[in-house]
């Protein structure tokens, strides 16, 4: 393995919650596949510091049911089940619809301005097929709504939800194209309308017409074939 996934090393102050972060965001980006297994003594060379605050920080994320304990030595990320997708599609569409809303309530000029932003980078990058590149910006923009809408206790469930989302996102996310942002046009000019309706309907249509290909996606993953 010995791989550094983009990590960067580690200070020692506040060790497991830097670690944390680190993984968390790692698992959110889709740096690590579904089904990958992780060794704490690789993941703590590749963040530069010891084992204890690797282990912690994965004790955490188990609970966070980012990453599930397969024996004493071996932890995967977790291959998620239609079951439990559909579940978790359900929940966002509640949660994300909700912070969509309010967002379009809320926002100001400079806010409508960063979403234009990041839609037009997410555009540029999946016209050169950088794809991590453009699943990070459709992560931070889906995570600017709970920002905007000023709902930190959102924000935070939401991110818990994308934990367990995020490898799944990733793998799905080049087969899916410009289909997996078609919507956000239709979101920011909702918001810039102050139309929270249109809003809330835009982001249920995104999460959902992404939803065929994170589907397709889940069948050749095949869960359970560790």
């Amino acid at each position: 393995m010995n791989e550094n996934f983009g990590f960067q090393a580690v200070e020692h102050d506040n060790l497991g919650g830097v670690v944390y972060g680190q993984l968390s965001e790692a698992l959110t980006k889709g740096r690590f596949a579904p089904g990958a297994r992780l060794t704490i003594r690789d993941l703590a060379q590749s963040l530069g510091t010891s084992v204890t605050p690797v282990r912690d920080a994965i004790l955490r994320l188990i609970q966070d049911e980012a990453l599930v304990q397969k024996s004493a030595r071996e932890v995967r990320v977790p291959v998620m089940t239609l079951e439990r997708y559909l579940e978790i599609r359900q929940i966002r569409v509640k949660l994300e619809g909700l912070a969509a809303r309010e967002a379009a309530l809320k926002a100001e000029a400079r806010d409508i301005a960063r979403l234009r932003e990041l839609i037009d980078r997410n555009e540029q990058a999946i016209a050169i097929q950088d794809w991590s590149g453009a699943l990070e910006l459709n992560q931070t923009f889906h995570f600017a709504l709970a920002e905007i809408a000023d709902m930190a206790v959102l924000r935070g469930i939401l991110g818990r939800l994308w934990l367990q989302m995020g490898p799944l996102i990733a793998a799905s996310y080049e087969h899916g194209g410009r289909a997996m942002i078609d919507h956000h046009h239709e979101l920011l000019a909702a918001i810039e309308a102050r139309d929270a309706d249109g809003a809330e309907c835009a982001i249920i249509d995104d999460i959902m017409g992404a939803s065929s290909v994170i589907i397709d996606r889940l069948a050749a993953l095949k869960p359970g074939a560790d």
